[in-house]
């Protein structure tokens, strides 16, 4: 008897294997492949077998199976975000032979003290509307200013789906995420949380693996990868801050996790819940359409008020070379003589993000990248944000001598320098990726800000996710400017966003809180009507500009990036496969042209965009078209569906 066998790599079909004994689809076994022996999932036999080929054996069965709803689930995958079904299979089971062969002991859950917390009436109400559905698929939007409790409403959700014998699965858009969230879980369940992303060391992969599919471990927090994962009896997913565009997926097998949780659900048939201060644009037109239930929540905890917010025209107000307003100056210091913590927020990591040669005028671009270099003082050199490669300051002048370069613009280190030079007595840390590079120097970080230990944060966008900082009052929004870089399909959603969860991050527990923005444009639009807190009423304009331009969530985009050493090879293959794509009915092919980054590792890129009605499902045949192509193979193809910038 014959089985067809789908193996984790980068293929788009199963091998055919006899098999030994009787085997099922989603059953996990060991087959010999080329020189060595690999894992693979038994498929549906739906596929051709080879001819005038000696069939190999399966060798055995581990012992491990994943149910018919993901092998659906898998196959789905990968048609909608037209990447190969094997690459999705390495999602799902990750491991090697040995990976299901060793022996781990049973699972340790670490017990841990339990608080007690009970619901406010808000709280209650919303908790009861979520239970309204059970046990199907349904999408309910959880939606709460900053500082609601939406947390606690969605924990006391999945205690009830726990204590039915299934299980939950809790995505966050971040990493960083996970160490305050970790606190928070514990105190409410009294045992820590089984976490899974791409740091846990290969062992934890295991244990959490392992205990997920035989339904040992009944809570998982995530990362986006977590959502491939095989459940034994998935009885709910949050998708806390759904908004958040970490959600997408942009190397490898691209995918808007947020997107895929939904279907997951669907297909699993549970329901799940997106949990929000603003919706993403999309999950917005869902609640306006009635596609999506959805519920607010008001107050924030003990009905502390949002902050109040205070414009500074930077026209007026700027200090000469300085980027903090006198005005600002002021205003911190009242804070701080009462014993309040202060953020100063500018979403630029680094020092500075240009350097110019003030004798020669030579900028210091990347020489794999057609970006420029961010000066990083941490490590005195100039870094590549896109390949991360680093250059010491030491150039040639084509003047004479050495570059001496001056630097433009404020990142996060300038901004800390400027501050420690105007609050000389105060404690200051900045609180940004490049600093908080291990599990150590979080925790810390996060001690010495809950302990009240630390005067001022300098931070980047990164502060703005989901901490709770009890004795942060005064947030200063260095550059309040809302100027999109116009290849980025998403600046106002995502300024939007941006600082209303930032300014939820001050007066979580106190009656008098500010938010200070700083802008030479005091009479932007969208500012203002963010601060008179009408963000619905900015996603609303934003919906209209969106139907009026033919773009999401109107219609589908898939962006095809072409790259290769070449310049003109890219834009040569772009060309031949727009002629390609153009002989399918229902779809307009735009391009090509070049990328707004044109140069990424030594690779230039030319875009196509595909658009069509969302109605459609026409991802297998564009997949069929570029499947069957006869391009060189200097040049290399990425395939991105929904893309959420234009870089």
């Amino acid at each position: 008897m014959k089985a067809q066998v789908l193996l984790p790599k980068v293929f788009n079909f199963p091998f055919t294997y006899n098999s030994i004994e009787q085997e099922k689809i989603g059953d996990l076994v060991e087959v010999p492949f080329g020189t060595k022996n690999e894992i693979g999932v038994i498929w549906k036999n739906k596929y051709s077998e080879p001819k005038n080929i000696k069939i190999k054996n399966i060798v055995r069965k581990t012992g491990y199976s994943i149910d018919a709803k993901l092998v659906d689930y898998i196959e789905w995958f990968s048609s909608y975000n037209m990447v190969p079904i094997g690459l999705v299979l390495k999602m799902v089971i990750g491991g090697t032979k040995n990976f299901f062969k060793m022996k781990d002991g049973p699972i340790q859950i670490k017990k841990t003290k339990l608080k007690k917390f009970e619901l406010n009436c808000e709280q209650l109400k919303a908790l009861k509307f979520l239970e309204k559905v059970q046990n199907k698929f349904d999408v309910s939007v959880l939606q709460g200013t900053t500082g609601s409790g939406k947390t606690l409403v969605y924990f006391e959700r999945i205690k009830k789906i726990v204590n039915q014998n299934c299980q939950a699965l809790v995505l966050l858009p971040e990493i960083f995420l996970t160490n305050d969230f970790k606190s928070r879980f514990e105190d409410f369940f009294g045992f820590e949380p089984a976490i899974w992303h791409s740091k846990i060391t290969p062992k934890n992969k295991r244990i959490i693996w392992k205990g997920l599919i035989n339904n040992k471990i009944k809570i998982l927090v995530g990362a986006r990868s977590a959502l491939l994962l095989p459940f034994k009896k998935l009885g709910i997913i949050i998708v806390d801050e759904e908004h958040d565009t970490s959600y997408k997926q942009d190397e490898g097998v691209t995918y808007n996790a947020r997107d895929m949780a939904i279907s997951r659900a669907n297909f699993e048939k549970i329901p799940i819940h997106l949990v929000t201060s603003v919706p993403s644009i999309e999950t917005y037109n869902n609640i306006f359409n009635k596609k999506y239930r959805h519920i607010k929540i008001l107050k924030r905890f003990n009905d502390y008020p949002l902050p109040e917010t205070k414009i500074i025209n930077l026209n007026l107000n700027k200090i000469k070379n300085k980027f903090i307003a006198k005005e600002t100056i002021n205003l911190v210091k009242q804070y701080l003589e009462k014993g309040d913590q202060i953020l100063f927020f500018i979403n630029r990591r680094g020092f500075a993000p240009y350097l110019i040669c003030k004798k020669c005028s030579y900028k210091l671009i990347c020489s794999n990248c057609s970006l420029y270099l961010t000066f990083h003082k941490i490590k005195n050199k100039a870094i590549c944000h896109h390949c991360s490669s680093e250059r010491i300051l030491k150039t040639k002048c084509r003047s004479k001598g050495i570059c001496d370069y001056i630097m433009y613009g404020p990142g996060v280190e300038k901004i800390f320098e400027e501050v420690k030079e105007t609050f000389p007595a105060e404690k200051i840390k900045i609180f940004s990726s490049d600093y908080l590079k291990t599990k150590e120097k979080t925790k810390n970080l996060f001690k010495e800000i809950k302990e009240n230990k630390l005067s001022i944060l300098v931070g980047t966008q990164m502060i703005s996710k989901g901490f709770n900082f009890p004795k942060l009052n005064c947030i200063v929004v260095i550059d309040a400017d809302f100027s999109g870089r116009g290849y980025d399909l998403r600046s106002t959603e995502k300024n939007i966003q941006l600082y209303h969860q930032l300014s939820g991050r001050a007066g979580r527990f106190s009656s008098k809180s500010v938010i200070i923005y700083q802008t030479l444009t005091p009479h932007d639009i969208t500012l203002n009507e963010l601060i008179k807190n009408q963000s619905e009423e900015l996603l609303k304009n934003e919906l209209i500009l969106r139907k009026k331009n033919k773009l999401p969530p109107f219609i589908r985009l898939i962006a095809i990036i072409i790259s290769s050493k070449n310049r003109s090879l890219s834009l040569q293959g772009a060309r031949e496969i727009k002629n390609k794509l153009n002989q399918i009915n229902d779809l307009e092919v735009l391009g090509p042209v070049d990328s707004p980054l044109l140069k990424i590792k030594k690779n230039f890129r030319s875009r196509l965009l595909i658009r069509f009605d969302n109605r459609f499902f026409l991802q297998k045949k564009i997949s069929n078209v570029l499947n069957g192509l006869k391009i060189s193979s200097k040049i290399k193809l990425m395939v991105d569906v929904d893309p959420i910038n234009f870089a």
